[in-house]
């Protein structure tokens, strides 16, 4: 699929800089990949778009980046991306970009399985509250630093299935929307960091069973749910290709694979979107 770009003409002498977009699709659970190249080398910049302000990171003395990401319940509608320029010297100046999002009809999948897999039995109640609440503190820590330099690449060799975004019937009840990759991985195969961060989470949770959480930095956060065994502690600092644990069926599910989920500054985003907007291309591509 090809990169949809924006500001890709020649910048006017009065621009501060040039913004590029590289994105798998400009949909809901996509990720964004913002370039922007001034013409002097700039002290700020700072990204504003989805009603939200994304961190953004230096690459040279004149190139910086952002990732954003695309929510699942992002509207379909031309949202405006306000980046704007420091150098010191005055106020920011500022570089306006037009994005239009257009909709995407996920999947459904219609199962009748036993009720205590749907409805949780009361007395685990208090845990799966106390876990929701832990997670959404999490996620909205401040950002740490950066800890990734090269692109995300996926945990496990197997090809994931097209389960992000699709919305689950059980026995007639409606479920949240699926918010992660499921790879097909046989139990006990490797599940490998995608990238460099640091454990924040290593322990079993209702739901998603033995699970490791990542914090990459800039607000993304990578989980990893249903593991047989966790190999890393919370506080551990991982590299690419780290190994975290191995592919189980813990927590609530009919059988082993791999749940990857990524979180980048709240928005819930496809993890293949991230491979895809992080990926080093050839110019042109």
């Amino acid at each position: 699929m090809l990169a949809l770009v924006a500001g890709m003409g020649q910048v006017p002498p009065q621009s501060a800089a040039r913004v590029t977009t590289s994105a798998r699709a400009l949909q809901p659970g996509e990720v964004v990949q913002f370039t922007i190249t001034t013409t002097k080398p700039a002290t700020s910049i700072q990204l504003d778009v989805f009603d939200h302000a994304w961190p953004t990171f230096q690459v040279d003395a004149t190139t910086w980046r952002a990732l954003a990401g695309i929510d699942l319940d992002t509207p379909p509608r031309e949202y405006s991306a306000v980046i704007s320029v420091g150098d010191g010297g005055g106020p920011p100046a500022r570089v306006t970009r037009r994005l239009s999002i257009v909709a995407k009809t996920f999947g459904t999948r219609t199962l009748t399985v036993d009720d205590a897999f749907v409805n949780p039995p009361a007395d685990v109640a208090a845990r799966i509250a106390a876990e929701s609440s832990r997670l959404a503190e999490l996620w909205k820590r401040e950002p740490t630093p950066r800890a990734w330099s090269e692109p995300f690449s996926v945990p496990v060799p197997e090809p994931a299935n097209s389960a992000f975004g699709k919305r689950s019937v059980f026995n007639g009840q409606m479920r949240n929307p699926h918010t992660g990759a499921d790879f097909p991985s046989a139990a006990g195969a490797v599940v490998s960091a995608p990238n460099a961060g640091t454990v924040v989470l290593a322990e079993d949770l209702y739901f998603s069973g033995n699970t490791v959480i990542v914090d990459h930095g800039l607000g993304m956060f990578s989980t990893f749910a249903h593991l047989s065994e966790i190999g890393v502690r919370a506080g551990d600092v991982v590299v690419p290709g780290r190994p975290l644990g191995k592919v189980g069926a813990t927590g609530r599910v009919t059988g082993p694979h791999l749940h990857w989920a990524v979180r980048l500054n709240g928005a819930r985003v496809d993890p293949l979107s991230l491979v895809w907007a992080t990926a080093k291309r050839a110019p042109g591509d």
